[in-house]
C-alpha cells in the first residue's frame, strides 16, 4: 500500500519505518525541516532501540521518504496516518491545535483528490474528539463527507518509548475504530502480518481504549509503589510480596472484576481496605490510592440510588441483594445499603433473593438478618412475580441467571435499572437503565 504519515515523532517515525519494512511505500510528512532530511538521509529524528537499522533500510530501499508537502502526499498515497502530538494544556485538557492544522491540509488535498482516501487518526485524543473536531475539520475543508467520500479510523497506539519497535510488532492487540466498513477494511490490511486479536469497533471505543490502557497502568504503578511503601515500614520484602501477588492469574492479573458494574461488597474487601489504611495511618503513611478506594465506592452506591430515585416512581422491587450471585451472605453488601437509604425517603420496597430465603437461612447469616435488618427482612417475598406485579421500578441487584427472564414478565409501564449488565449486548427498550452503559 501507499500511506502517508503526518508527525514524525516516536510514533510517527516507529510506524514509518516499521510499515516500509513490511514492504509499503511510506511518507513521511512533518513541518520540522530538520526531520525531514534526517529520514531521507536514513537516519531517525528520534532516539529509539531498533529504528536506526531500520531508517536506515527503509530509506536506501526507497520505500521510506520524507516531506514537508501534505498536499502533494495525500495525493500520491491512498491512507493518510496522523502521529501528531495532543500535549496537555496547562488545566489538564489537550491541546488539538497540531491535530486541527493536520486535519485542515489533510481535508484541502482531499478537496481535488477524485479517488477514494482514508484518514486514520493515531494520534491519542479523549472520546468524542473524532466526532466534534476531527470529522468536522476534514468536510469543511474538502467539501465533502466522511464515510462516503474518504474514510475515517480511529487506530490507538501501544508503544513504550525505549521499546517501541518491539512493541509493534508484539502488541497486544490492534484496534480499529471505523465510521465505514470500507475505510475499516483498507486499514485492518495493513496488520496483516501482525499476529495479535484485530478488533474493529465503533469510533469512541476505539478512542476511549488508549485512556482505559494508561489509566490503568498508572494505577497499576501506584498500587505497588503504596504496598511498596506499606511492606518497607512493617519490614516485609515488598518485592516478594508482589512476585507472589502476580503469580495470581485467575484474578489478581486477570479480566475479573474488570466489568463495570456495581459497587462491591461483602465479608473481604471493604474490612480488609478498612484494616490496612487504619494500620497505615498509625505508621504515619499516606496511601492516596488506597484510601480513596472505599470513597470511590461509596460513591458508586450513590450513583446507583440517585439512578432509582431520578425514576420518581415510589414502587421499587429489588431482585437480588446479597453482594453477589449465588451466594446468601448479606454483611456490608452494597443492595443493603440501597434498600435502607430507598426507604428513608418513603419508597414502598419489596425485595426478592432465591438465595436469601429467610426459612432456610442458618447461622451468621440469619442472625445479621433477624438482628440487624429486621425491617428489610420483612420485605422479602419468596416469589418473584410478586416483586415483578408490585413494582413500577424493577432493579437488578446481582447476576443471577435467573433474572434475565424478568425481561419477559415486565408491563410496558414498568422501568428497570441494570446494577450487573443482565444481557449482552444489554437490552433495546424503552424504560432501560444500566448504571455504566
Amino acid at each position: 500500500m501507499k500511506l502517508s504519515i503526518f508527525g514524525l515523532g516516536y510514533v510517527g517515525s516507529v510506524s514509518a519505518a516499521l510499515f516500509a519494512d513490511a514492504g509499503h511505500s511510506v511518507l513521511g510528512v512533518d513541518p520540522n525541516r530538520d526531520k525531514v532530511d534526517l529520514i531521507n538521509e536514513g537516519r531517525p529524528p528520534v532516539v529509539e532501540a531498533g529504528l536506526s537499522e531500520l531508517v536506515a533500510k527503509a530509506a536506501a530501499s526507497g520505500r521510506l521518504s520524507a516531506m514537508q508537502e501534505g498536499r502533494q502526499a495525500v495525493h500520491e498515497t491512498e491512507l493518510s496516518i496522523i502521529c501528531v502530538g495532543t500535549p496537555s494544556n496547562h488545566n489538564g485538557s489537550l491541546d488539538l491545535t497540531y491535530l486541527r492544522r493536520v486535519c485542515q491540509e489533510i481535508g484541502a488535498a482531499l478537496a481535488d483528490k477524485a479517488d477514494y482516501h482514508v484518514v486514520v487518526i493515531r494520534s491519542t485524543m479523549l472520546p468524542g474528539t473524532m466526532e466534534s473536531v476531527v470529522v468536522p475539520t476534514l468536510q469543511e475543508h474538502s467539501g465533502k463527507s466522511a464515510g462516503d467520500d474518504f474514510g475515517v479510523c480511529v487506530n490507538p497506539e501501544f508503544l513504550r518509548e525505549g521499546s517501541a519497535v518491539h512493541d509493534f510488532l508484539h502488541p497486544p492487540k490492534t484496534v480499529i475504530g471505523e465510521i465505514d466498513p470500507r475505510a475499516g477494511e483498507l486499514l485492518a490490511r495493513l496488520y496483516a502480518g501482525i499476529d495479535a486479536p484485530l478488533i474493529r469497533c465503533p469510533v469512541p471505543v476505539a478512542e476511549m481504549v488508549k485512556y482505559a490502557d494508561n489509566a490503568w497502568h498508572a494505577v497499576k504503578v501506584a498500587f505497588a509503589n503504596e504496598i511498596g511503601v506499606m511492606c518497607k515500614a512493617v519490614g516485609i520484602d515488598s518485592h516478594k510480596v508482589m512476585e507472589i501477588f502476580c503469580r495470581d492469574t485467575k484474578l489478581n492479573l486477570s479480566p475479573y472484576y474488570l466489568k463495570p458494574g456495581f459497587a462491591f461488597g461483602g465479608s473481604c474487601l471493604p474490612k480488609d481496605l478498612r484494616a490496612l489504611t487504619y494500620r497505615a495511618r498509625q505508621l504515619d503513611i499516606d496511601l492516596p490510592l488506597l484510601r480513596s478506594v472505599l470513597p470511590s465506592n461509596d460513591a458508586h452506591l450513590q450513583r446507583g440510588l440517585e439512578l432509582i430515585l431520578s425514576r420518581g416512581r415510589r414502587r421499587i422491587g429489588i431482585l437480588g441483594f446479597s453482594f453477589k450471585a449465588g451466594t446468601d451472605d448479606l454483611r456490608e453488601s452494597p443492595l443493603v445499603e440501597v434498600i435502607e437509604q430507598l426507604l428513608g425517603k418513603g419508597m414502598d420496597v419489596r425485595i426478592f433473593d432465591r438465595n436469601v430465603q429467610l426459612a432456610a437461612l442458618t447461622g451468621a447469616n440469619r442472625d445479621f438478618i433477624l438482628k440487624v435488618i429486621p425491617h428489610i427482612a420483612r420485605l422479602m417475598v419468596d416469589d418473584i412475580n410478586d416483586v415483578v406485579e408490585h413494582a413500577e421500578v424493577l432493579v437488578i441487584g446481582n447476576g443471577d441467571p435467573a433474572f434475565r427472564r424478568v425481561l419477559d414478565m415486565m408491563r410496558p409501564d414498568q422501568e428497570l435499572i441494570d446494577f450487573v449488565r443482565l444481557t449482552e449486548p444489554p437490552p433495546e427498550r424503552d424504560g432501560y437503565q444500566g448504571i455504566c452503559w
